[in-house]
């Protein structure tokens, strides 16, 4: 008797813990499907696809060059005006930052990743121009933090020159980058404009 009177006093509480839990994970799971609907659709296949497409293209010719050029170094004139050259990048692109410490390469490998995440995340927001110039960006990004994970510094083996003037030399990453770079700021110019998240 006393049990049944404790149960009869106690329910509505416990009706109001379980109803308060079920809402407490209906919030949880619309936010996880929310996270989860940011990576769907063609955009972010867009630029998943770019991405990874210009990451295989630079690990792969990275690995070639490290055992054509760099096991026995040498240079090797393809045009009169390209060389495949074994350069050692400690900086960023283009042989910037060359000459910054430790913590400065691991923030900038950092930066990369949290970049290529920014790209991705906002995929669904942005016009054609901005989904192509993240595809670039993220793929070059990751390429390059690639190579500060594996060797402390990039491996760059593209060398443009006017005779005896030489473009700092650069990678397929780089070359990536720089498009990304160009398609967004075509964007700003003539696209159609980010919508807000």
């Amino acid at each position: 008797m006393v049990f049944a009177n404790a149960v009869r006093m106690w329910s509505p509480h416990f009706k109001r813990l379980v109803i308060d839990d079920d809402q407490h994970d209906g919030n949880e799971s619309g936010q996880t499907l929310a996270v989860i609907d940011r990576f769907r659709g063609p955009e972010p296949r867009l630029m998943a696809a770019l991405a990874v497409a210009v990451l295989v293209l630079d690990v792969v010719t990275k690995q070639l060059m490290l055992d054509w050029i760099f096991a026995t170094p040498q240079v090797v004139a393809i045009t009169s005006f390209l060389n495949f050259a074994p350069v050692w990048n400690p900086g960023i692109s283009f042989g910037m930052l060359a000459e910054s410490g430790d913590l400065v390469k691991m923030g900038l490998t950092a930066l990369a990743f949290v970049v290529a995440g920014w790209f991705f995340w906002q995929s669904r927001f942005f016009d054609r121009a901005q989904q192509l110039a993240g595809g670039f960006i993220a793929g070059g990004a990751i390429g390059n933090a690639i190579d500060r994970l594996r060797f402390g510094k990039v491996v760059d083996f593209i060398d443009v020159h006017v005779q005896s003037w030489h473009w700092p030399a650069f990678n397929v990453a780089d070359a990536a980058i720089t498009i990304g770079v160009i398609f967004w700021i075509y964007s700003q110019f003539f696209g159609q404009g980010t919508d807000e998240a």
